[in-house]
C-alpha cells in the first residue's frame, strides 16, 4: 500500500510524532523506520519515520524533504526498543532513536556517500595483545553452564542467566562457547565491555577465534569507521558485535545472544540524554529478540542479585578458578600507621615502595592502581572551610598539573585556581585529595631510575594513544604503569608482579 503521510520524531526534548506528507517521488522508498531530512520551525533536521497513514485531519502539513539514504532503515524491533527507552527513562523518542544510529547519519550523511577511507581489519588494530584461538574443553561447571545455555539458545526462547563466576573461573570461555553456537543456529551476538579500553582485549581473543565475523562499535571509533562498521553488521556480514554500551544499538540481524560482561559495572549508565543503562536496555532488546542474555559478573550487581534470587534470572555459578589456581595474595596496610611514622600522609606505604624497589630491581613490572586522575581533588579554604565547586555541578573541582586548572570531571567546566577564597578573600587556600597525576610525581621522585607512564582519559585523549601505551607497556618499556580503571581489567602482561 501507498501512504500519503508520515509520522516523524526528532532528535529535540519534545513529544512528537510529527505529521509530514509524502511527496510522490518518495512514496515508494519511504517506509517505518527511514532516515529522512524534515523542515522543522525555521531549521532543516534529521528525522526518523516511525508510523504511515494515508489519512490526515491537519492542514498546510509540510512534506518530507528527502530520504537520506533509501538502502538503510532502522528496523522495527529497534523502534520498539527505542520506543521503550523514552518512556522508561523519560526522554523523546526521537532523541532514543538518535543514540541508536551513527553520528553521519543523524547529520544527514547517507552511507553511500561518506567518504572512503582505508580501514583496518577488524580488530587489527589490537594485535598486540596476543588472542588465543585454542577451543578450550569445558571443565564441569562451565559445561554445565554451557548445557542451560545452548537449550534455550535451542528453543529460541528469551531468558536471563547470571553468570556468577569468581575472577579467572572461565567465564569468557562460556561467552565464546556459547557465541559458537549461535553462529551455528544461524543468528548474531552482541558482546558488551564496561570500558572502552577493555575492547582491545577482548577483541584481541574473539578475533583470534572467529575471524572477520567480528565488528568493532564504541564511541573513539572515526565516524568513518563507525559507518563502516555499522554497514558491515547492517548488511550480516559481520554476526559478532563487540564494543561499549553504544554497541547495544547495532543493527545485527536474527539477534541470538546479548553478553554483558562485568555487568556490575556503572559505566553501562549513559550520562548524557538519552540517560539509560546498557544493560538493562540489553535484556529489553534481548526480550524483543527472543533471545538469550548472559550477564557475567564475579561481583553481581544488587538488581541482578536479587532478580536471580526471586526467579526472574537464572543463576549459574562458577565456583572454582581454572586449573584450580589461587588468587593472588592481598597485603592490607594501615595507612594511618604509616602517617604516625611518616609525620605526614604519605601517598606511598612502606612496605610498597620497598616492593616496587624490589621489582624493578628484579626488571619486573609494576601498576598502580587509583581511580580516579588530577593531581588533587578538590581546593578548599583553611579559614572558612569554602571548597571551589563547579558553577554548573555545583560538585568540587579537582585541580590538574599539566593543565595548571581546576576541571569538573562532569561537565569539563575549567577554570584558574584562585589565590584567594572567594567567600572570605582568605589567602590560606589547601590543595586535598590524590589523583593519578600526584602518584606520578610522587613515584617519579621515589624511583627516579624508573621508566613511568601514565594511563587516564587525559593521557589518553589521542588516537592510538591508549594502544601505543599498552604495547609499550608489554614490550617492557615502562617500569612503572599508574592508572585508573582502564588499566585495571582485562590485562595480561606476564612481567607484572605487583
Amino acid at each position: 500500500m501507498v501512504y500519503k503521510f508520515a509520522d516523524i520524531v526528532i532528535n529535540r526534548p519534545i513529544e512528537g510524532p510529527f505529521t509530514y506528507s509524502i511527496p510522490e517521488s518518495l512514496k515508494e522508498d519511504l517506509k517505518i523506520g527511514s532516515i529522512v531530512e524534515v523542515s522543522f520551525g525555521n531549521k532543516t533536521v534529521t528525522g526518523y519515520a516511525v508510523g504511515l497513514s494515508d489519512k490526515c485531519d491537519i492542514e498546510k502539513i509540510k512534506p518530507i524533504n528527502r530520504i537520506i539514504d533509501k538502502t538503510l532503515a532502522i528496523d522495527s524491533k529497534m523502534i520498539e526498543l527505542t520506543k521503550w527507552i523514552s518512556e522508561y527513562y523519560y526522554s523523546s523518542w526521537g532523541e532514543a532513536i538518535s543514540a541508536a544510529i551513527p553520528g553521519a547519519l543523524k547529520k544527514g550523511v547517507s552511507v553511500k556517500r561518506h567518504r572512503k577511507e582505508k580501514h583496518d581489519e577488524p580488530g587489527e588494530e589490537f594485535e598486540f595483545i596476543d588472542g588465543s584461538s585454542e577451543h578450550l574443553t569445558p571443565n564441569p561447571e562451565q559445561q554445565e553452564a554451557l548445557d542451560s545455555i545452548i537449550n534455550s539458545m535451542n528453543a529460541r526462547t528469551y531468558k536471563v542467566f547470571l553468570l556468577h563466576g569468581v575472577t579467572g573461573s572461565g567465564k569468557t570461555e562460556v561467552y565464546l562457547q556459547s557465541i559458537a553456537h549461535v553462529l551455528k543456529l544461524g543468528l548474531s551476538s552482541i558482546v558488551l565491555v564496561p570500558e572502552i579500553s577493555l575492547t582491545p582485549q577482548t577483541v584481541a581473543r574473539f578475533k583470534a577465534r572467529f575471524g572477520d565475523k567480528i565488528a568493532v562499535l564504541h564511541s573513539r571509533l572515526l565516524g568513518s569507521k563507525r559507518i563502516s562498521e555499522w554497514k558491515r553488521i547492517n548488511s550480516g556480514e559481520a554476526r559478532i558485535i563487540i564494543g561499549a554500551r553504544s554497541a547495544i544499538f547495532a543493527p545485527v540481524k536474527n539477534l541470538g545472544l546479548v553478553v554483558v560482561d562485568e555487568e556490575h559495572e556503572t559505566s553501562y549508565k549513559q550520562e548524557d540524554v538519552p540517560r539509560y543503562n546498557a544493560r538493562d536496555v540489553a535484556i529489553k532488546r534481548a526480550e524483543l529478540s527472543n533471545a538469550v542474555v548472559i550477564l557475567g559478573s564475579a561481583t553481581p550487581s544488587l538488581e541482578s542479585f536479587y532478580a536471580a534470587k526471586n526467579g526472574k534470572f537464572t543463576i549459574i555459578k562458577l565456583s572454582e578458578r581454572i586449573d584450580s589456581r589461587l588468587l593472588p595474595a592481598v597485603d592490607v596496610v594501615d595507612m594511618r600507621e604509616e602517617m604516625t611514622r611518616a609525620k605526614k600522609i604519605p601517598i606511598f606505604s612502606q612496605k610498597l615502595k620497598e616492593w616496587i624497589e624490589k621489582d624493578i630491581a628484579e626488571k619486573k613490572q609494576v601498576i598502580l592502581f587509583l581511580n580516579r586522575r588530577g593531581f588533587s581533588t578538590f581546593i578548599n579554604c583553611r579559614k572558612c572551610g569554602y571548597v571551589i565547586k563547579c558553577k554548573r555541578c555545583s560538585v568540587s573541582l579537582t585541580y590538574h598539573f599539566d593543565k595548571k586548572k581546576l576541571v569538573c570531571h562532569h561537565c569539563n567546566f575549567t577554570m584558574a585556581p584562585p589565590d584567594i577564597c572567594p567567600e572570605c578573600n582568605a589567602s590560606y587556600m589547601k590543595y586535598w585529595g590524590i589523583g593519578t597525576e600526584k602518584v606520578e610525581s610522587e613515584a617519579h621522585r621515589l624511583f627516579p631510575a624508573a621508566i613511568i607512564e601514565r594511563m587516564d582519559t587525559d593521557t589518553t585523549r589521542k588516537r592510538g594513544s591508549h594502544d601505543k601505551a599498552l604495547s609499550k607497556f608489554k614490550a617492557g618499556g615502562v617500569d612503572i604503569m599508574i592508572g585508573t580503571q582502564m588499566i585495571a581489567k582485562g590485562l595480561d602482561f606476564p612481567k607484572v608482579t605487583l
